[in-house]
Order: C-alpha cells, then sequence, then structure tokens
C-alpha cells in the first residue's frame, strides 16, 4: 500500500481521535478533514500556527510516520522518528554495527554506481552526451577511493546548468532551494524505512559526520537523488522559479516525488516503496543473505529538454 504524504501549509489544530488523524480548523475547532493514520508516511509541518496533540504525535510515531518540521524559509529543519520501528530492532543493530569494513565500502561502490547510472539517464533523458558518465561507473573502486562520486557530480550539473553559472550548493539561486527542499523528503523517507527495516540511520556505511544523525540516510538517498532531479528541472526551465521563495504550488509539485513510478528488481513501484525494499536489502547484505542493495532505476525516461 502506498503511503500518503501530508502537508500542512496553513494555520490547523491536528489531533487523534479513532485511529484517524483530525484536522481541525484552529478558531472554530471544525473539522475540515480525517485522514486514517495507518496510511500515513509522512507529514510536513510548514506553518507557525499549525499545533499538534501529543497523543496524536504519539501515534503517528507508533505507525513509524516521518514527521517534518520547516523552518521561516519552509525548508525541512527538523525530523521526528520512533525510537523502536521493528521488532528485531536491537538484534539488527548488533548485526549491523558488526558489518565489516571491507563489506561497507563495496556497498558504498555499488551505491556510487547507482547514482552516476542514474544521472547518466537524466543527462540523456535532457538531451545531453552521458557518455564521460558512463565511462566512470567501471572506474569505480571499493570505497569509491578515487572519488568518482564527486567527479561525475561536477560533470553532471556542468552539463545541466552550466550554461546558466549553477552552482550546486546549500544555498544560493534556483534550483538550488527546491532541490534541497525535494531531497530533504527523500532522506526523511530514507531514514524512516531504515527504521522500520530495524537499522540506525546514525552509522553510515559512507558518511561519518560526527554532527550528522543521519549519516546512513544520507549515503542510501544517493541514488534516489536524480528522481527528484526529474521532477524540479522541467519546473527550472519553464520558468517556474522566479525568486529563491518555494511557492505553494511548487511545493505540491515537488511533494509528488515520493509516489512517482520507479523500476526496482524489473518491476513498476512507487518511490516510497521502492525505498523500503532498498532499505531491506541493505538489512539483507549486512546479514550476508544477499550481495547486492537493490536500487531503483527510472521507470519512464522522458524529455526534460527546455522549452524553447
Amino acid at each position: 500500500m502506498i503511503k500518503r504524504t501530508l502537508y500542512f501549509g496553513n494555520p490547523a489544530y491536528l489531533r487523534r481521535q479513532d485511529k484517524q488523524l483530525k484536522v481541525l480548523k484552529p478558531e472554530q475547532r471544525k473539522e475540515v478533514a480525517s485522514i486514517p493514520i495507518e496510511d500515513i508516511g509522512v507529514v510536513v509541518l510548514d506553518h507557525p500556527q499549525v499545533t499538534i496533540s501529543q497523543a496524536l504525535l504519539s501515534e503517528l510515531v507508533l505507525n513509524n510516520v516521518a514527521v517534518l518540521s520547516c523552518n521561516e524559509k519552509h525548508h525541512p529543519v527538523g525530523l521526528f522518528m520512533p525510537l523502536a520501528g521493528n521488532s528485531l530492532q536491537s538484534e539488527r543493530f548488533r548485526i549491523q554495527i558488526a558489518a565489516s569494513e571491507p563489506l561497507k565500502k563495496n556497498l558504498w561502490a555499488q551505491t556510487v554506481a547507482a547514482k552516476v547510472a542514474n544521472q547518466a539517464d537524466i543527462l540523456e533523458q535532457m538531451g545531453k552526451e552521458a557518455k564521460r558518465l558512463h565511462a566512470l561507473i567501471p572506474q569505480i573502486k571499493s570505497g569509491d577511493s578515487d572519488n568518482v562520486e564527486g567527479r561525475a557530480a561536477k560533470v553532471y550539473w556542468d552539463l545541466l546548468l552550466g550554461e546558466d553559472d549553477f552552482v550546486r550548493e546549500r544555498f544560493g539561486k534556483a534550483p538550488n532551494p527546491q532541490l534541497n527542499y525535494t531531497y530533504a523528503l527523500i532522506r526523511a523517507a530514507v531514514a524512516r524505512a531504515l527504521v522500520s527495516s530495524g537499522m540506525l540511520p546514525t552509522l553510515g556505511i559512507f558518511h561519518r559526520n560526527k554532527y550528522n544523525a543521519y549519516c546512513l540516510a544520507d549515503d542510501i538517498m544517493e541514488p534516489y537523488r536524480p528522481f527528484c532531479d526529474q521532477l524540479v528541472l522541467p519546473m527550472y526551465y519553464n520558468g517556474e522559479f522566479t525568486s529563491e521563495d518555494l511557492t505553494t504550488d511548487q511545493k505540491a509539485k515537488l511533494l509528488s516525488v515520493l509516489t512517482s513510478d520507479v523500476l526496482i528488481a524489473g518491476k513498476k513501484s512507487p518511490l516510497m516503496t521502492a525505498i523500503s525494499r532498498t532499505t531491506n536489502s541493505l538489512f539483507e547484505c549486512f546479514a550476508g543473505e544477499r550481495r547486492k542493495i537493490l536500487y531503483p532505476d527510472f521507470y519512464e525516461s522522458r524529455s526534460l529538454k527546455p522549452i524553447s
């Protein structure tokens, strides 16, 4: 079943009743919507006048819902996750922690290869030559010791947006804010799936920043970034980003990334479901039950060329 993503960008009072998330207008406390909590995967809180009850918050956590809190610029800045997301959590923690360094390096090499392959697909959808990225994939070594990921990223962004003097960064001109917003949604969905699969999202296979609570999520989301790019780039080229501020219409479109179709293990799947398959396969790699992580490909390549 596809889990729903709920976005709250206006004043609202959110409470729990009969396993339902009830949405009320804050002034009259008049109910305007009711959603089964078991159907929810992600909740985005993007208004300073959204109030959420403790009863609802605990119920969301018990159902492994990722709750995202946004700042005044509408960017996700906080992620609320359950402490226990799997019945075998302590056993799975031990297996994850015991994973050998060679295994983690091998898994990171697989992750980089999947990311670069998907970036090459984006270039081809844009009508760009992708042979430089395809040539880099065989050069990926264990642990990506030659930093193919970084080299591929430079080629990728130069070919995509080099003519616009674009620099991919945390802050900056469009489409950086839109990309960052969409990446944050993917990061939250990956963190949620890792917890559901019984793993610690803090302990990465490559990322090791001591201040980062989601190193493993940052690792596993990498091959999913191009699916965000596929959504954002046509909006950018169609002139939808007239300022650095995210509009309500933009956010509504960007939220759809979690339900977009991908191809994983040869079958069509919603992206959020594919993420769960990826994290489950990652644990199986830690447990010695399989050797490769399942990562998605594009279900449908389409023309992303700018409208002339």
